[in-house]
């Protein structure tokens, strides 16, 4: 039977200081050969001694990561904890031991392992014996198991794409329960993605996708501001210890101030800005839609608008170009609905906490962390609204806010102009300084 050699594999060579030896038949994805050059191990044939040099596999060119930093710092960068030299992390990090896709002590794990995403990409070959059935591959780790995160991990283990779905808690016994509940809708929903929860980010194992939900939620009266200085040591930590146990992860953030720590965690992580993303934008969308639908006369599916800027009162929602099966929802809609549906849309997460006394919006917010993910990982190259480290497009540079992306496997693919208004543009700019000006309360990463 063949064996699916994967980047775990790849990590694992790395760590031994021994080439990657694979046997006649089996499939290294595309992946694992990027992987490879980037850390030098060799992949070698069990026949290649019986042939000649030039014939040996080789090994695909690395990819470049696409990022919009201007600082230039990666994954590689050096990092400083607690005032001292901190050395870059590892990318060669081993699976843990009974983890989904651990090499073992006695050689690979065979083809019953789920092989690397990179293998589906458009128009790769499928390995035989896997069939044509929808794969489930990689790892997705949710860094909180509060009532985001279990949203966040139970969409994300339907959508049944993933070959691993881990959830992570201090409270080890919360992950660990929720995980095991949520396994057991595994036949009700109709999926076989393995679920786990253990009790922190290592035990995890390495991830292509982490969702940070980590953090103090918001009280009646709190702004997201006065979240800061708690969410900022809790996110700034988990984004560290994240970049040393996954150093080619995408990390999403949904905690909040959302903006401020999204930029939090990039500085902490040291990963390409391209790898570090803030849910926030297709929450705000989303509830923007659902609103102007409330009063009747549109569906909220059909609605097609998007929500830039800031996660609160910097939202910019360009009514511009918003529109209900290609129509202008001006001529459909009143301007004082438009306007309402907006202010309440900016204030939706204040009205959910408000309602609630105790805790704040969680159906939403970690079903939109995972539309996120998936369309990185399914490559949709649909264009949705993220926070993500401006690069001079609109007039805004070197800030995190909402714009319109597309997103791709590796995270961040592009930011993408769309034409607003005069007035539009300059609301979304002010909304860029704005959050400038709010990072000056969050500790620099250390």
């Amino acid at each position: 039977m063949s064996t699916v050699w994967g980047t775990s594999d790849v990590d694992a060579a790395a760590t031994r200081g021994v080439a990657l030896r694979t046997s006649p038949g089996d499939v290294v994805t595309p992946l694992a050969r990027d992987r490879a050059q980037e850390l030098g191990v060799a992949i070698t044939s069990a026949d290649a001694l019986d042939r000649p040099p030039s014939s040996a596999p080789s090994v695909s060119s690395a990819t470049t990561d696409r990022s919009s930093s201007t600082s230039g710092s990666g994954a590689t960068a050096g990092i400083r904890r607690n005032g001292s030299p901190q050395r870059a992390p590892s990318p060669a990090t081993p699976l843990p031991p009974g983890s989904v896709g651990s090499p073992g002590t006695g050689g690979p794990v065979r083809s019953m392992r789920p092989p690397s995403p990179a293998l589906f990409r458009r128009g790769a070959p499928l390995p035989g014996g896997l069939g044509s059935g929808p794969s489930r591959t990689g790892r997705a780790v949710v860094v909180g198991a509060g009532h985001v995160g279990m949203i966040a991990g139970m969409r994300l283990a339907d959508a049944d794409v993933f070959g691993e779905v881990v959830l992570v808690d201090i409270d080890e016994g919360r992950a660990a329960g929720i995980a095991l509940d949520l396994q057991h809708t595994a036949p009700l929903s109709d999926f076989a993605t393995c679920v786990r929860g253990v009790g922190s980010v290592e035990d995890a194992g390495p991830a292509d996708y982490v969702v940070i939900t980590a953090g103090r939620p918001r009280q009646p009266g709190m702004s997201r501001a006065d979240l800061a200085g708690t969410n900022a040591e809790i996110v700034g930590d988990l984004a560290w210890r994240v970049a040393a146990t996954s150093p080619h992860a995408v990390i999403v953030v949904v905690t909040n101030p959302l903006d401020e720590m999204t930029q939090h965690a990039w500085t902490s992580s040291g990963f390409p800005s391209s790898r570090v993303l803030g849910m926030a934008g297709v929450l705000d969308t989303a509830r923007f839609q659902a609103l102007i639908a409330l009063d009747g006369g549109v569906r909220a599916p059909a609605v097609d608008a998007i929500a830039l800027g800031s996660h609160g009162e910097e939202m910019v929602i360009p009514l511009s170009r918003a529109t209900h099966d290609g129509r202008s929802l001006d001529a459909l809609v009143s301007p004082g609905r438009l306007n309402a549906a907006v202010d309440r849309a900016r204030g939706s997460g204040a009205e959910v906490v408000g309602l609630l006394k105790t805790g704040s919006a969680f159906m939403a917010p970690g079903t939109s962390a995972a539309r996120m993910v998936l369309a990185m990982v399914r490559d949709s190259d649909e264009v949705m609204s993220a926070a993500v480290l401006a690069d001079g497009s609109y007039g805004i540079r070197d800030v995190y806010l909402g714009l319109p992306v597309r997103l791709g496997r590796s995270g961040l693919r592009e930011i993408v102009t769309i034409p607003l208004t005069p007035e539009e543009l300059a609301a979304l700019r002010e909304a860029g300084e704005r959050i400038r000006r709010r990072l000056t309360a969050v500790p620099e990463a250390s």
